[in-house]
């Protein structure tokens, strides 16, 4: 009896016991072949039970479910050939040491001095870091003028902070730029400066660090409507168990973030207080089209990455292949003539419009495969926000800007899980608006920040955002 003779519909969770008595009925080899048939399918269910969606973030898929990467890899390192980099000879030097040998270290013989000898730089922490307390005796005068008793203002820390400016400045450096907890936080000034601190009291001082740099926050956001080019992202957030989104707003010199409760357009309403006349990039997220006052650029990457998607996951017959293969043509060619080189501008502009009646073509098509259709109605909505980026210059033609912007954000919540408190949300987006902005200006966020503390408390008025140096000479 051959497999194909052996009828198999009723196995599975599905076969009964008349079932089951009337292969046994038919001999020996009629039930080798339906007990191989049912171990098929249970191993088949356990494939399926295991399998991942699609839509799961590639950090929470499990290893082995995982492709392998490509044994066609970029070599690591530099080309032959290249120059070498190292790091430069230190322009301070604080302690001199001169080392020779008494004898030889091979043989212990007596050595014949040469005039020979080499230099080494080395930079290191000192053993002893020890923290300085300083007992401020802050006198009290009585105005006539006034009459009440007037004192002159501490410019080391903030009112009623037992911690001065570096070391607050320091620790939300480390907890909102760099994405350390804040018990890892207490460990390294306790380990190594020798300073004790508490979860409760580091969280009071950054609610008071960011109550005082505002100011540098809400110019940030006035600084992000008046751009040319705008890149605008989301992700989820967790404010005290509850599912928040925090939002992400960035171009080259500046990066905006903001935790709402809504993922839709009340906080793009929140966002956009004012007109925005530049470009907008995003993804295809149904939200950014209630923003109707720009001009708008779509993520073609994402539009690659549905194709990609597709053709992983579901089935890929009738016309998709064509559909694939144009719509992928199509995005290299407006791609490739976005990186033009040496062509006049009639040349330009006369490609320009074969791109676009390339594309009207595509959506006219009647195409019958359903996710052919449905990319087609996504075409459809956004035609006039595809290719701006080949008419409005300084606007790229993806959104990886805003994906690497929110990246950090990303890692602190793998970390920290969120926000416990709506204010510890709101300091979370101020302190990491902050230090992502000055690091994307070239300041040290340390010392820009201690400067600006320092003269908030003597002049009354946090000075401006510090712009982007500009190069000397």
């Amino acid at each position: 009896m051959s497999t194909a003779s052996l009828e198999v519909s009723g196995l599975g969770a599905g076969l009964t016991e008349d079932r089951a008595r009337a292969i046994y009925r038919q001999g020996e080899e009629a039930t080798v072949l339906a007990l191989m048939a049912q171990a098929k399918m249970v191993d088949e269910t356990r494939s399926t039970v295991g399998a991942v969606s699609p839509s799961t973030p590639s950090g929470m898929r499990p290893v082995y479910t995982k492709p392998p990467a490509s044994s066609r890899r970029k070599k690591p390192g530099r080309k032959a050939g290249h120059p070498g980099s190292r790091r430069q000879a230190p322009a301070r030097i604080d302690r001199h040491e001169e080392h020779r040998c008494e004898c030889c270290p091979h043989c212990q013989g007596l050595l014949n001095r040469c005039n020979q000898s080499r230099t080494r730089y080395v930079e290191d922490i000192p053993a002893n870091i020890e923290v300085q307390t300083t007992e401020h005796v802050i006198h009290r005068d009585w105005c006539p003028a006034c009459k009440k008793h007037v004192e002159p203002v501490v410019p080391d820390a903030l009112p009623g902070a037992t911690l001065g400016h570096r070391a607050a400045v320091m620790s939300a450096w480390l907890h909102y730029g760099l994405g350390v907890t804040i018990d890892k936080v207490i460990d390294v000034f306790g380990y190594h400066m020798q300073m004790e601190l508490t979860p409760g009291g580091l969280v009071q001082t950054w609610h008071r660090l960011a109550d005082v740099l505002r100011p540098w926050y809400e110019q940030v956001h006035a600084q992000a409507l008046d751009g040319a080019v705008l890149h605008g992202d989301e992700t989820g957030w967790r404010v005290n168990g509850a599912t928040h989104w925090l939002w992400c707003f960035g171009s080259p010199d500046l990066t905006y973030y903001m935790v709402h409760r809504s993922r839709g357009s009340e906080a793009l309403d929140e966002f956009f207080t004012r007109e925005f006349n530049g470009t907008l990039v995003t993804d295809f997220w149904g939200a950014y089209n209630a923003v109707t006052c720009c001009d708008r650029q779509m993520c073609l990457v994402h539009l690659l990455r549905d194709l990609k998607e597709v053709e992983a996951y579901k089935t890929c017959g009738g016309d998709w292949p064509a559909f694939a293969k144009t719509l992928r043509r199509l995005i290299g060619d407006a791609t490739r003539l976005w990186k033009r080189q040496g062509i006049d501008a009639q040349t330009y502009a006369r490609r320009c419009v074969l791109v676009d009646q390339r594309l009207t073509a595509m959506i006219e098509t009647p195409w019958q495969h359903d996710d052919a259709r449905r990319l087609v109605k996504r075409l459809r909505r956004h035609r006039d926000d595809l290719f701006t980026f080949l008419d409005k210059p300084g606007v790229p033609p993806d959104n990886n800007h805003a994906e690497r912007s929110i990246r950090p954000a990303v890692i602190i919540r793998k970390n920290s899980h969120g926000n416990r408190s709506d204010r510890g949300a709101d300091t979370q987006a101020v302190l990491m608006s902050i230090h992502r902005t000055l690091k994307q200006r070239g300041h040290d966020p340390l010392k820009t920040i201690v400067e600006a503390l320092r003269n908030s408390l003597l002049t009354g008025q946090l000075p401006p955002l510090p712009d982007k140096p500009t190069p000397s000479g």
